[in-house]
């Protein structure tokens, strides 16, 4: 009898042994600290974003042209459909017979800006720019109307806005194909100023306008090749530097991005074809610059232009990246 209650005892024992030894063997996974491009398996060309005081961002792209699509992330890798910018009721009314392309995201005086292109293939001096905005970046957008038309303006192809404020003034910049213009906008951001004139800053050679300034310079990226040819496309982003918002801007070796000349920043590979129209730049809490853009994948192309990302170096005052081509996996940004 006494045998038995040893013997019972010391299962009991080893049980509670074995039950204890399991929980601590059995530690958290670890963070996961890299990602894999494309951070979004869908196609949405012409990607825009913006932080919201909420800490998460948004990513407005173009869609079937007939929308604008949303997606939400926390740390710009992991996106959720959070839904469309318009309903059928609410869809941009300059826009009956075309489609709504590259659209622009901004947060300003407290709302949420949404810059976007009225556009249809051919239809190069009936496209035009509008703007909508609302409360939530999530909306619903109220639309503002047009800013312009390309035949009331004398500007060919008036598509692909981006917004930059400088100096406690708005602006407005944008173009494709047919020289990159800038205007100065009312304080409401949803007028041309009175009186203000477009101003040339780029040649013929690019599209999807974008200035980024760091350091007292102003950077301009833009999107030069065929956009949209599938594993053909040679759709690249190219760049130069001002000290001036209005320019000139000018290449390394000192050549005038009015007269045409361009540096590359980002190329196609062996498994990205044709990535560009990037996003706003975003700064992690490391201090790291990160580019968002879209791209097809070679051995699929009829995935369409799906979203990839990138971090952005800086050299000398030029933005510079890993191998000037899209990466397969790298270290995530930093969000804490």
């Amino acid at each position: 009898m006494k045998q038995t209650i040893l013997t019972s005892l010391a299962s009991v024992l080893m049980l509670s042994a074995c039950a204890t030894g399991s929980q601590t063997e059995s530690p958290e996974p670890p963070a996961v600290l890299t990602f894999n491009n494309p951070i979004i398996k869908t196609s949405l060309p012409d990607p825009t974003v913006v932080r919201a005081p909420d800490g998460h961002f948004y990513l407005y792209a173009t869609e079937d042209v007939h929308n604008v699509p949303i997606y939400r992330s926390d740390d710009l890798v992991n996106w959720t459909y959070q839904g469309t910018a318009f309903t059928d009721e609410t869809r941009p009314k300059m826009v009956p017979g075309g489609g709504i392309w590259a659209p622009d995201i901004n947060r300003a005086d407290g709302q949420y800006l949404l810059y976007y292109s009225k556009s249809e293939w051919g239809g190069e001096w009936d496209c035009g720019i509008g703007v909508a905005t609302a409360a939530a970046p999530t909306g619903p957008f109220t639309d503002r109307g047009k800013l312009f038309i390309s035949k009331e303006i004398g500007i060919q192809n008036c598509i692909d806005p981006f917004y930059i404020e400088d100096g406690g003034h708005k602006y407005l910049f944008w173009g494709s194909f047919h020289g990159i213009y800038g205007v100065e906008l009312t304080p409401s951001g949803l007028a041309l100023y009175p009186g203000a004139k477009p101003v040339q800053i780029a040649g013929n050679q690019m599209e999807a306008t974008y200035i980024h300034k760091r350091d007292g310079y102003y950077y301009l990226f833009g999107s030069a090749g065929a956009c949209c040819n599938g594993a053909n496309s040679d759709y690249r982003i190219i760049c130069g530097r001002s000290s001036n918002l209005f320019g000139p801007y000018l290449t390394r070796s000192g050549k005038r991005m009015l007269d045409g000349e361009s540096d590359l920043l980002l190329q196609g590979n062996d498994r990205v074809a044709g990535p560009g129209h990037n996003a706003e730049f975003v700064t992690d809490d490391a201090g790291q610059d990160w580019i968002i853009y879209h791209g097809y994948r070679r051995d699929d192309p009829d995935m369409g232009r799906l979203v990839w990302m990138d971090r952005v170096d800086w050299q000398d005052g030029w933005p510079v990246m890993a191998g000037s081509s899209p990466s397969g996996q790298s270290a995530k940004p930093v969000f804490k």
